[in-house]
């Protein structure tokens, strides 16, 4: 192995992860260039994925014979910002005081990736019967857009494996489910004229506001006949607005004005309903109102997750969790395009805990990464023994 990294532990290369500043939207290719050369020097395999912008990479690896039955470890190399957040301490510099490992990417999901490294040397050390796969992907934060040039890539060269954990931040429980989300935008045009009569115009605001108004009746539809799921927290699908902009002055009756607005959806409900709910009510208004032109566009979408109860691969991982039953979460993963691209069964599990995720002084404690380094370790030694 390269000298110098045979001998970090999995604090020194979580260190070294960190102190790569891959925010969402920015280029990853410093971090993905080390963790390449870290695994080549273990004899992993390889291959990087260029994503749609310059400067970003995925990166897939393997250890071990190349067979079907391997299972794959998956991360995500990005992280959210840190402008406008109280910081202590430098969010790039992995800090540690009162017994907590403060740093962008900690827990979401750095701490994770740290342990995957740690995987390929144990795997790197072991005779496998089947692979170890790992999986880094870019710009997850904003929606998992990234990853798709990976799976498109391993969909068309017919890569099959037993499964894959996603390791985000879930204190090391099995998750077999979580809502898929779609976002969009409803771009309201009017008609500008001065406010002294404001009839003469017509009012993109207003029509946003009427819109809003839909939004927040089918909200309700959905809490009230919609599918219902009680192993979640909010156990229905979800709409909320999230963003509008519109106006340029109190005097100018507002010719545009924009909403944006995002579904959570749980495993296997379209969102297409809604949206034809939605277009049906702006086409109604435009019909009501002169000048009135009503836009609406899915700006990312990503599906949910659900493995089933009786997933044999599912029942490995909990075995090694010591879980009972699986839990399902309320954000969402790359879990579910893992399932769709590749047909494989998916769970999430991973050190740390979401509540600390994209917030200020984010965290993971060292007995956490300690035993993410345990689980992953156990998933290596079961590939030896497969």
């Amino acid at each position: 192995m390269t000298a110098g990294f045979h001998d970090l532990s999995v604090r020194e290369i979580l260190e070294r992860l960190i102190a790569f500043r891959t925010l969402c939207r920015t280029e990853n290719a410093e971090l993905i260039d080390w963790i390449e050369t870290f695994l080549r020097s273990l004899g992993a395999r390889c291959h990087r994925v260029p994503g749609k912008e310059a400067g970003r990479f995925n990166l897939f690896a393997s250890i071990g014979p190349d067979t079907p039955d391997g299972i794959v470890l998956s991360a995500h190399s990005d992280v959210v910002p840190v402008e406008g957040q109280p910081w202590t301490t430098d969010p790039f510099v992995l800090t540690e005081r009162d017994g907590k490992l403060y740093g962008r990417g900690s827990s979401d999901m750095k701490g994770f990736l740290a342990c995957m490294l740690m995987a390929a040397r144990h795997a790197s050390r072991s005779s496998l019967r089947a692979p170890l796969h790992l999986a880094i992907s870019h710009d997850e934060e904003i929606g998992c857009v990234g990853v798709h040039s990976l799976l498109r890539d391993l969909a068309a060269n017919g890569f099959q494996a037993r499964g894959c954990i996603i390791g985000e931040p879930t204190g090391l429980h099995a998750v077999s489910g979580h809502k898929g989300k779609l976002a969009a935008r409803i771009t309201c045009h009017g008609l500008a004229a001065h406010s002294a009569n404001p009839s003469r115009g017509c009012n993109a605001i207003g029509l946003a506001a009427d819109m809003v108004k839909v939004i927040e009746t089918l909200q309700e539809e959905l809490k009230d006949t919609g599918a219902h799921d009680e192993s979640y927290e909010v156990p229905f699908s979800t709409l909320q607005v999230g963003l509008i902009r519109g106006g340029v002055a109190l005097n100018i009756v507002p010719d545009l004005c924009e909403v944006q607005f995002e579904m959570r959806l749980l495993p296997g409900v379209s969102p297409q309903p809604v949206l034809d709910r939605l277009q049906q009510e702006a086409d109604h208004l435009c019909a009501q109102h002169s000048h009135a032109r009503i836009e609406i566009e899915t700006l990312n979408t990503y599906p949910g997750l659900h493995t089933p109860d009786q997933s044999p691969f599912l029942h490995e991982i909990m075995r090694i969790t010591g879980d009972n039953e699986p839990s399902r979460i309320g954000f969402g993963t790359e879990g579910g395009l893992f399932h769709d691209y590749l047909d494989m069964p998916v769970v999430v599990c991973g050190p740390g805990s979401i509540d600390r995720a994209h917030k200020a002084d984010e965290f993971i404690l060292p007995e956490e990464l300690n035993t993410g380094v345990r689980f992953v370790e156990r998933i290596v030694d079961m590939l030896a023994h497969s």
